[in-house]
């Protein structure tokens, strides 16, 4: 794809994954023999490694080790996802493309979805466009809130959701494209006046909006693609499915 990039997130330490004497990144644990990284990377395997970046952070030599062939930029501060975007922010001065910004640790997303996302921001012409998924119930996911006319407005982080904004059941998957200048042009603007007293990426579609820029929505993501993996619990599940799909494919 012309004028596209990845940012892959990976400084994350898992600290619920820390079981069993295991202390590697979240992004270094196997699951069905591979590294949750390699799956991410396969799937964005239609960009060539120079255009992927990974964000590393804790025990970073271990993913630079295993991945030696990919940009890196390390998050210095894990003070949230936005934060890892601000410590990437450099390696993508003067580049007036597109940014597939992603997770490490969700081993189930497909290829096709990230292009139909990458279609999709690039048809609409939008500043950034959001993947989501619709759900049986939201869980601890943020909610997507669309405006009466269907457009985005806004996404509220799960605990600070009333509880009218918590049963709606389109979430965010943590994954974006974003018009590069339009992102480095709000990426100061965060603030971390949250629960989690974060830099939160899912702060900046709201941002640009309010800069009159298009915001859009992708709702192509299924339920089992959006998994990611905080827990051990989480862990054996993507684990099954993954081996469940090697077993019919």
């Amino acid at each position: 794809m012309d004028h596209m990039k990845a940012l892959v997130l990976a400084a994350g330490k898992g600290t619920r994954l820390q079981t069993e004497g295991i202390d590697l990144p979240k992004v270094m644990r196997s699951a069905d023999g591979k590294p949750l990284l390699h799956y991410v990377l396969t799937s964005l395997s239609f960009l060539p490694p120079k255009d992927i970046i990974l964000v590393v952070g804790w025990k970073k030599e271990a993913v630079l080790a295993a991945f030696p062939q990919y940009p890196h930029a390390v998050q210095e501060q894990l003070n949230g996802t936005g934060g890892a975007v601000q410590f990437a922010a450099p390696l993508l001065q003067g580049f007036d493309g597109h940014l597939i910004v992603c997770c490490g640790d969700t081993p189930l997303m497909k290829k096709e979805t990230f292009q139909s996302l990458a279609r999709t921001h690039l048809q609409d012409g939008n500043a950034c466009t959001l993947l989501s998924a619709h759900l049986d119930e939201g869980g601890s996911y943020g909610r997507v809130l669309r405006e009466a006319d269907g457009t985005f407005q806004r996404i509220v982080e799960a605990r600070d959701c009333t509880p009218e904004q918590a049963a709606c059941t389109e979430v965010n998957t943590g994954t974006y494209v974003f018009h590069v200048p339009s992102l480095l042009s709000v990426l100061d603007h965060l603030r971390n006046d949250n629960a989690q007293g974060e830099l939160y990426l899912t702060d900046v579609p709201a941002l640009l909006k309010a800069q009159g820029k298009r915001v859009g929505l992708c709702d192509t993501c299924s339920p089992d693609e959006m998994l990611g993996v905080n827990t051990v619990e989480q862990l054996a599940q993507v684990e099954a499915l993954l081996r469940g799909e090697a077993s019919h494919g």
